[in-house]
């Protein structure tokens, strides 16, 4: 289940003292990452699965929970909506479709950055075995389609239906959202218009009316929320699924599409693990298993305030596999993940970094390149003097 941890986190660890800095930092991770065992060689059974969080994606202009600039950190009032409330309260939908609706924009023209395209390099080096993360952006599949990525989370590109379970692309559903709400449309024009988005800096979009928050949520101070409609899904629309009490559902729509409150099926809710919500049991499994093929896990951008996702580090330190943390400020339970790493290590046992994933993680493939450039270099030298030897003939004797 999705549950956000909301008491105080520690300090960061710096593990080992000397990843406090940019080239310490990425020393430390290299050292996590490598592939090689202590014999020198290639080992493909000590890979790192990558668990990732809203932190990696605030380049990419979204906002996160709990970073320096983050919804939790600028705004100690915000409480995202819960699971049972969006599908039992009709007022609740309007609002949260109504602040979808003017997030969507951003979140969708948004692109992966350059931590993305990082781990897409680390997959194609055979450094990563799959990714598991928490974000919903679909920035992963987007930067590294070829790298197994687990969506613990869910997406936003999608709608589901909590009646019939089909699935709508976001942009039919957004496009549905500016036809019934023509005013509302207006206002985000205007928005657009007068560059309210154009900003990553989240005091700058609070100073044009606007609050963002991660998830592509947009809240309007005083807006009249009550005022959104929002559409049924077209399949419950034509066919009115059979309801779990046995009797058929009714979907009532107005003049215009809208989704009535006299209806008791053909809700849609984002493809999203809401809070409060169980994560279905396939994505689980799939990411446990990710955690078990793994011999090492790397945490990037992620406080791991949510159990679901806490709980995979905890299963990983369980297995006695390494931990790194790539995060900017604290992580839920820190201390336990490094208590039992000696005082000599030099990453390989663990790492626990205070830095930025966007300057980091492109650094740390930079120095895996040269690594694996120069170690080719030498094997072809080795090779070469070889080679006379083994081409030279042998003698017999008379």
């Amino acid at each position: 289940m999705r549950i956000p941890y909301t008491g105080p986190l520690p300090p960061p660890i710096i593990i080992p003292p000397s990843a406090n800095t940019p080239a310490g930092a990425t020393h430390a991770l290299s050292q996590l990452l490598s592939t090689r065992s202590d014999n020198g060689r290639q080992d493909e059974s000590n890979k790192t699965v990558l668990l990732t969080g809203a932190g990696i994606s605030v380049a990419s202009g979204l906002a996160d929970y709990r970073g320096t600039g983050g919804t939790y950190t600028l705004n100690k009032t915000y409480r995202p909506i819960y699971y049972n409330e969006f599908i039992s309260n009709h007022e609740a939908r309007k609002r949260y479709w109504a602040r979808s609706f003017l997030g969507w924009t951003n979140l969708n023209r948004a692109r992966p950055n350059d931590a993305h395209f990082a781990v897409k390099h680390l997959g194609e080096m055979g450094i990563l075995s799959s990714v598991i993360t928490q974000n919903v952006d679909s920035f992963h599949s987007m930067a590294h389609p070829g790298l197994a990525t687990v969506e613990l989370h869910g997406y936003l590109r999608s709608l589901v239906c909590i009646h019939c379970h089909n699935e709508l692309p976001r942009y039919e559903f957004q496009n549905s959202l500016s036809s019934l709400n023509p005013s509302w449309a207006a206002f985000l024009e205007e928005m657009l218009a007068v560059g309210a988005f154009d900003s990553e800096n989240p005091e700058e979009r609070r100073a044009k009316g606007l609050k963002s928050n991660p998830d592509g949520d947009v809240d309007v101070p005083n807006a009249p929320y009550t005022t959104f409609r929002y559409p049924a899904c077209p399949t419950c629309l034509q066919t009115p699924p059979i309801l779990a009490d046995g009797t058929r559902g009714k979907v009532k729509v107005d003049n215009d599409g809208a989704w009535s409150e006299t209806s008791t099926a053909g809700v849609l809710k984002p493809a999203v693990v809401m809070f409060g919500e169980s994560i279905a049991t396939p994505v689980k499994s799939a990411a446990e298993e990710a955690i078990d093929g793994a011999a090492k896990v790397l945490v990037v951008g992620s406080s791991l305030a949510t159990y679901s996702a806490w709980r995979l580090v905890k299963k990983a330190k369980q297995q006695g596999k390494p931990i790194g943390i790539l995060n900017l400020g604290g992580v839920r339970g820190e201390e336990t993940f490094y208590a039992d790493v000696t005082p000599g290590n030099s990453g390989r046992l663990g790492t626990r970094c205070n830095q930025s994933a966007t300057k980091i993680l492109p650094m740390v493939v930079q120095r895996l390149h040269r690594r694996a450039e120069e170690e080719q270099r030498v094997g072809e030298e080795v090779l070469r003097d070889v080679e006379p030897y083994e081409s030279t003939p042998t003698r017999t004797s008379p």
